[in-house]
């Protein structure tokens, strides 16, 4: 279908890559080697160590051509957002259809029923593929009802605020609309329906090419048709990784052993896989993994004990199962807590702890995988009961409506491994992997531990532990609990490193929408702009501003029009576009108090119709602005700013009142493009206005740093007796 893929990280080839030295220098390489390394000499660090590594580090290479995509951003407002559209989801959103509330559904995939799709052929002797269709049939139905696929949850943020990423045309071949579509959405209640995430196990050689996760290798096989290899061992810690050995038998694919590392196995799937005639090994490990560039065996051994009962074993590809983890990434954005759950060795949303709003009530629940359920029967229940408090807190009617029971297999409950074997030694350790693509190995997090990096913070960034693209989605369990190990702590004391938005990686031609080339920032004009274009000018960004740099004559370079221009000022007469100059209005009782805080110098003893030069500084002593102040009448202040920095003092004004002087009487208006300002400068400054008449501007009868208010000629017109070259001017 036109794709072009390319292997990386390797040099000269990835039959030859000479980057493999790294596995037989690997003890001089453990956490955190390069703030021991590259210290000294220190000029080795820019002219040899730098340039190296970034050419060894990263994954591809960003591109050099020009974007031509197009993309977009959507502003929605939702009584209920639920996001995740397998069958926790699409039940959740069954039941809200009739609440009367305003629905949004989304679901990141271009297929919707999440897992059931492969899991769970059957449901209730119906057809899983036909009980979502029907599910979705029955939604398409409700107008109030709004569904999309493609679309990825990206981050939940305060008061209901939420960012979604749409996904329009990547899988298309034409190249016609928006790529991309970021959703900006306001909402009443969120459902998060994320599902969970299956671990990956701890064992030596567990990076080889051909081990993958044991859902992984069923969804290929069962929604693609194609087999992971021709032998393929099954290793796990729970029975869902049974479903893959059933699956790989019923396509024909040779699984030569379950490694289960419970001494007491699994359920009823467990009972059903050995039906088959699959081998189950129960209390066993993974040992040693043979093959480089593919698995060609495995060793396994009794899992208690690493040198009892070896055995090898002849396989191509592995598929492992650690257990699940729920996807809570989308409840803590915002302040949602977490809580251990011992029994299935997973973290699960606190009910006690959700994220709340403005008025202090929860806006977020969590439902099915993503609360910690992972039984069909215990998902359906725990969606209907979640579905309706959150209908019942955005305001919308409750269906009574039961749900049919699903008749789960009997499935017996995981057993925490986070390294095999148990005893493994420091050698197996330090081939254990954890972070499979930032190269984190078991012995590196309990070197990190003994280090003094006991915060999972600090190990997490030490190690890198995941700091990968996946941002440790499947390798921060383990790592948490070899760590909570290493220190002799249990897990939840340890707790969890922060969950932040996006959720998986967002584009940023998304980011920026339809804000780029000449919609990247928009072009602010004075209202003289046209006349400036009439006469030549040549125009220089301030900002968002264009002003004018020079006037340049016929075959005259900027530079010698700038020296002219100046000549003429400073012998005659030169005019200025001040209307970049931003001006603040500031009035009320306490605006003199006010300003009085914000600038250097007192502002609130200056007498109305004079002028002040003040300097703007920040919280922290620093300058921020620079501009006059004049004095309006008794309650207001015109204060100007650099070109360009209106709107950010502005902002600046508004913060200091609606957040520490919220009851002090000040009311800030941004008057810069409400009017023209023009800057008269020179000797003969003062003659030009006397011959345009109206306002008396002699020196007696405007001083300097006075301002006066009347007709000059036909217009309205402030006159401010200042200076900014030293010449006369105003």
């Amino acid at each position: 279908e036109g794709l072009t893929a390319f292997s990386q990280n390797h040099w000269p080839s990835l039959n030859f890559d000479i980057g493999v030295i790294n596995n037989y220098l690997s003890r001089f390489l453990p956490a955190g080697f390069y703030y021991k390394m590259f210290i000294h000499p220190r000029p080795f660090w820019k002219y040899i160590y730098e340039p190296f590594i970034r050419q060894s580090a990263g994954l591809g290479k960003a591109p050099t051509v020009k974007d031509t995509s197009d993309y977009e951003h959507f502003y929605a407002f939702y009584d209920l957002v639920i996001i995740g559209g397998g069958i926790s989801g699409l039940n959740a959103a069954l039941t809200a259809a009739e609440s009367g509330l305003k629905i949004l559904i989304m679901e990141q995939n271009s297929e919707w029923g999440g897992r059931c799709l492969v899991d769970f052929p059957f449901i209730n002797e119906e057809p899983g593929l036909k009980y979502i269709s029907r599910i979705l049939s029955e939604l398409r139905k409700y107008k109030n009802v709004t569904m999309r696929s493609r679309m990825m949850g990206a981050g939940v943020y305060d008061h209901g605020y939420l960012l979604g990423y749409e996904r329009l045309n990547d899988h298309l071949s034409t190249n016609e609309g928006p790529r991309h579509r970021l959703w900006r959405i306001r909402a009443k209640q969120i459902i998060t329906a994320t599902g969970a995430i299956e671990r990956p196990l701890s064992f030596p050689g567990n990076d080889i090419p051909g081990i993958m996760l044991a859902s992984a290798v069923r969804d290929y096989a069962t929604n693609f048709g194609v087999a992971v290899g021709d032998k393929v061992a099954i290793f796990t810690n729970n029975d869902d990784a049974y479903r893959t050995a059933i699956t790989l038998h019923e396509i024909g694919v040779t699984v030569p052993v379950i490694i289960d590392a419970r001494s007491g196995g699994g359920g009823e799937l467990a009972h059903h896989a050995k039906e088959l005639g699959i081998r189950v090994e129960n209390g066993k490990a993974i040992l040693n993994v043979f093959g480089q560039k593919r698995v060609k065996a495995v060793t396994i051994c009794d899992y208690e004990k690493s040198g009892a009962n070896k055995e090898k074993i002849e396989c191509d590809s592995i598929a492992m199962s650690g257990g699940w983890s729920p996807v809570v990434h989308l409840f803590s954005h915002c302040g949602g807590k977490l809580k251990w759950d011992e029994d299935l060795a997973l973290f699960r949303p606190d009910k006690a702890a959700k994220p709340t709003s403005y008025d202090g009530l929860p806006f977020v629940t969590a439902v099915g995988s993503a609360n910690g359920f992972l039984l069909m029967n215990e998902v359906l229940k725990d969606t209907l009961d979640g579905s309706r408090t959150a209908i019942r807190a955005a305001g919308g009617k409750i269906n009574n409506k039961k749900t049919k029971e699903f008749l789960d297999k009997n499935e017996k409950a995981p057993e925490a491994i986070w390294i095999s074997p148990k005893d493994a030694n420091i050698k197996k350790r330090s081939k254990t992997w954890l972070d499979f693509q930032n190269d984190v190995k078991v012995s590196d997090v309990e070197l990190a531990a003994r280090e003094g990096f006991e915060s999972v913070e600090h190990a997490k960034r030490y190690t890198t532990l995941g700091m990968a693209t996946d941002q440790g989605k499947l390798s921060n369990i383990n790592g948490l609990a070899i760590l909570s190990s290493t220190l002799g702590k249990e897990i939840p004391k340890v707790g969890t490193t922060t969950f932040r938005p996006p959720y998986t990686p967002i584009s940023l031609g998304s980011i920026g929408g339809s804000a780029r080339n000449e919609l990247f920032q928009p072009i602010r004009k004075t209202p003289i702009h046209e006349w400036h274009e009439k006469k030549g000018a040549y125009m220089e960004p301030v900002g968002q501003w264009r002003r004018p740099f020079c006037y340049p004559k016929e075959g005259e370079t900027h530079q010698k029009a700038v020296e002219r221009e100046i000549n003429q000022t400073r012998s005659s007469l030169g005019l200025l576009d001040a209307s970049t100059l931003g001006k603040l209005l500031v009035t009320g009782p306490d605006a003199g108090k006010f300003l009085d805080m914000l600038y250097t110098n007192m502002m609130s003893t200056l007498k109305v119709g004079k002028c002040r030069y003040g300097l703007m500084c920040s919280e922290n002593g620093f300058l921020i602005d620079d501009g006059v102040v004049a004095r309006i009448d008794e309650q207001t202040w015109l204060c100007h700013t650099t070109s360009g920095g209106a709107d950010r003092i502005h902002s600046h004004m508004e913060e200091w009142l609606q957040t520490e002087w919220w009851d002090w009487k000040v009311y800030v208006a941004n008057l810069t493009e409400q009017f023209a300002q023009i800057g008269v400068v020179g000797p003969n400054a003062r003659k030009l206005l006397e011959k345009i008449g109206g306002l008396d501007v002699s020196k007696d009868a405007l001083r300097f740093m006075e301002w006066k208010e009347g007709k000059l000629g036909k217009y309205d017109a402030r006159i401010f007796r200042i200076s900014f070259s030293g010449e006369l001017s105003f």
